[in-house]
């Protein structure tokens, strides 16, 4: 679903209708947010929308990736994969909880479900770039010796990962901290490479 971007575009004008289409997200929810709610909001026409955006859930799109910073992809390198999956989840965990992403984007994986065009849009433009950047992590802990070389990278991602979505969509309980350095030592104590392994990689 990529957005609708001419040349000559009003860019005041586009920001505007980002904007109330955010707020209104927040104010009404994804359900009744609609075109026109958003065209009087932004004081503009609906065909002005329809021409740069072909559905609020684009709209929602290019606001929640403006909003959100590159810190969430962002890999320290201390040589210690532990510690630098900790530093990172953490970063990735207050910009998903942050009142100007978390409910847009808790609200675009909701629609995903249900429009196929989004969730391929929601991993193109959003998802992918950071899954990759996680996965080249893991594989450089592997040459290292930190991680079983046998292990799928993206398999380590997803047991990650996946506690974070887990608390946050499912329970409304987005993990703390504490809770977040727990189960990254958790596994990682499972996907640590053998001491075999570890020499080898050192070497």
């Amino acid at each position: 679903m990529p957005s609708r971007r001419p040349e000559r575009r009003n860019e005041e004008s586009a920001k505007a209708i980002v904007r109330a289409a955010l707020d209104l997200c927040r104010e009404v929810g994804y359900d009744k947010l609609g075109i026109e709610g958003i065209a009087a909001r932004a004081g503009v026409g609906k065909n002005t929308i329809y021409r740069w955006w072909p559905s609020k859930s684009a709209i929602l799109l290019d606001g929640l990736l403006s909003a959100m910073t590159s810190a969430q992809s962002d890999f320290p390198d201390t040589g210690d994969v532990v510690a630098d999956f900790k530093t990172q989840i953490v970063a990735a965990c207050e910009t998903l909880t942050r009142p100007d992403t978390a409910p847009h984007y808790a609200a675009l994986i909701g629609a995903a479900q249900q429009d196929a065009e989004l969730a391929n849009a929601m991993w193109e433009r959003l998802l992918s770039h950071l899954v990759a950047a996680a996965v080249d992590r893991i594989r450089h802990a592997q040459r290292q010796g930190q991680i079983r070389s046998d292990l799928d990278p993206d398999l380590i991602v997803e047991l990650l990962y996946g506690p974070i979505y887990y608390g946050w969509l499912i329970r409304h309980s987005p993990p703390g901290r504490e809770h977040i350095h727990t189960t990254v030592d958790t596994v990682f104590a499972g996907v640590a490479a053998s001491s075999a392994e570890a020499r080898s990689g050192n070497g």
